[in-house]
């Protein structure tokens, strides 16, 4: 399967035009869209900081079969 990858802007009315694909006329080809990563990724570290009420036994193995 070949790949292409590019990035646009979506147009008024909710319209993608994609223009120059590498494919053939009558290929037939998948698409999918994604939203671009605006967040920085030191915001995104800082999602979960304070969500630990408590730790049981941290000092203890997470997986006790590893011992």
């Amino acid at each position: 399967m070949q790949a292409f990858r590019t990035e646009t802007r979506i147009q008024n009315g909710g319209d993608l035009t994609l223009h120059s694909l590498p494919f053939s006329p009558g290929e037939e080809v998948e698409v999918i869209v994604m939203s671009s990563l605006k967040e920085p990724l030191a915001a995104q570290k800082n999602i979960l900081q304070g969500s630990v009420l408590r730790y049981d036994r941290p000092t203890d193995p997470v997986d006790e079969d590893e011992l």
